[in-house]
Formats: structure tokens, C-alpha cells, sequence
């Protein structure tokens, strides 16, 4: 079986795809009747699953939020294959006094480093909080970087904004790496795609690309070959599967398309479909 290319992401070897973790949670962004659905679907076993098989195929890291959930089931993966993943945590937390004192960065960055997070990378929501466009800056950063550091895990930064890579390039932050949105619906991004496209070719640091297929808007084979096609070797692709034949089908259909050839996955087949052969 094909092993999946890496790369190197501030000294940590890396798949250049990832395993996103929406479907595993419950964010649809489709509808809160989806949500519901996904999480009475997905259950340890289930996402376990799915960990295993993109493990067969060398994709070792795992992206999401502080979760028991998908903890538990990283876990499972690791005792049922035998081989370790790769934790990049996006947490949240305290960016002004006077929050919830379970919230405070010291601790939040404490429970990340417990579980095992080889990547701690601050969600959007508070990134792009700290994204100040008239001076062009990110304030505070270097605070939250040095103690993601002195715990021992590697700092970056999860961002919807287009302008985050580019301050944070500008500012010489102490990140390694960048979630930032890219597919080419340009579902949620701010800027048109080629903008994106742009920043994410000029970025000092190399870049996670979240939302390839546009949450379910894009089959896979149209959003995975955009995004194949117009990042740079050191960038990576996150994509979250909901079973371990769309996990399997995300590998090989990545794999041919970075091998220029094309995808022979299995079609669907309808009806409507039935005099095409």
C-alpha cells in the first residue's frame, strides 16, 4: 500500500493530509438538524474506525478541538494499529480578564499538553480576535506563543482571516504553521479564492488547508484536485470523513491526483445514470 507523502512542519514530520474532525464532532455547517445527526452516528468504535484506516495509509495526524471524545477514539486507533497520531489541537480560552478561571491560557495550554498535543494552535475564534487591521498586527501573540513553547509543544495558528498569515509573516510570530480556509467554492472565505490562493503561496511558514470539499458542498474529486493543484509541496489538505470507505476514497483519489493521474474511483450509480454504462 501507498504511503502518504509528508512534510516537515517546524521539525515534526507530517502527512500532507490530515484528518479533520467536524464529522467526528457534530459541525455540520450544514444545520443543526445535521449536527444532531452526526454526533447520534459517530460513536468511539465508529471514529476509531476511520482513524485506522487513514492510518494504513501513513496519515498519522489528527486536527480538532479538545475533545474526550475524539481523545478516546485516537486512543483506540493507536491500541488497534499499533502506531501513534499526531495531536494538533486548536483550543479556546481566555483573551480578556474576568473569564471563567477554567478558561485562563495557563491551564487550557496545561490540559493540551496532557493530551498529548504535539501541535497547539489557537482557534479562530480567538486568533482572529486578536487581529488588529489598523495597526496590522496580531496583539498578545508572542505571550500565547511562549507558553505553548514552554510546555513543549510546537505553536501556530488557526485563522479564517486572510490577513492573519500576512501580519503574522510581517511580525516574525513565533508560529510554525497555519489553518487557514481554502476550497474552491470559496466557502467561508473572506477574500476571493485566488487571494487565498496567493497568501498561501507567499506564506513564510507552511500552511493546513481546511475545508477542501466546502463542508459537503464539492465532490471530492472536484475540491481535492483544486486544492492538489494550487498549493505548494510543504502545505497539507485536512479533510473530515464520516466512514472508513470516504476515508479510504479521500486517500486514493489525494494519491492520484498527486501522482497526475486520474482519479478511477467508484462512481455512483443511479438510475438516471443506468445508459452511460
Amino acid at each position: 500500500m501507498t504511503v502518504f507523502p509528508r512534510t516537515m512542519v517546524g521539525g515534526v514530520s507530517l502527512p500532507r493530509l490530515l484528518i479533520g474532525s467536524n464529522w467526528f464532532l457534530g459541525y455540520s455547517h450544514t444545520s443543526s438538524a445535521k449536527d444532531k445527526f452526526i454526533k447520534a452516528y459517530q460513536d468511539r468504535d465508529g471514529v476509531a474506525q476511520i482513524l485506522t484506516t487513514f492510518l494504513e495509509y501513513g496519515v498519522d495526524a489528527v486536527m480538532g478541538p479538545m475533545s474526550p471524545k475524539l481523545e478516546e477514539a485516537i486512543q483506540e486507533a493507536e491500541q488497534r494499529s499499533g502506531k501513534h497520531l499526531i495531536r494538533i489541537l486548536t483550543p479556546h480560552f481566555n483573551i480578556m480578564p474576568g473569564g471563567p478561571a477554567e478558561m485562563e491560557p495557563e491551564r487550557i495550554f496545561d490540559e493540551c499538553k496532557a493530551l498529548n498535543a504535539t501541535f497547539c494552535m489557537p482557534h479562530q475564534a480567538i486568533t482572529d480576535a486578536l487581529v488588529d487591521r489598523m495597526t496590522m498586527k496580531i496583539r498578545d501573540l508572542d505571550k500565547y506563543t511562549k507558553m505553548i513553547r514552554e510546555r513543549g509543544m510546537v505553536p501556530g495558528l488557526s485563522t479564517h482571516m486572510p490577513e492573519t498569515v500576512v501580519y503574522a509573516d510581517k511580525q516574525s510570530a513565533d508560529v510554525e504553521t497555519y489553518i487557514q480556509l481554502y476550497n474552491a467554492a470559496g466557502f467561508l472565505l473572506q477574500v476571493e479564492a485566488d487571494w487565498v490562493m496567493r497568501i498561501i503561496k507567499n506564506a513564510k511558514k507552511p500552511v493546513m488547508t481546511i475545508k477542501p470539499l466546502a463542508a459537503g458542498r464539492l465532490l471530492p474529486v472536484v475540491g481535492l484536485a483544486f486544492v492538489w493543484n494550487t498549493i505548494r509541496d510543504c502545505d497539507m489538505v485536512t479533510i473530515g470523513t464520516t466512514t472508513p470507505d470516504e476515508a479510504r476514497e479521500a486517500v486514493e483519489i489525494s494519491l492520484d491526483l498527486l501522482d497526475k493521474r486520474l482519479p478511477e474511483n467508484e462512481l455512483q450509480r443511479t438510475r438516471s445514470k443506468s445508459s452511460l454504462g
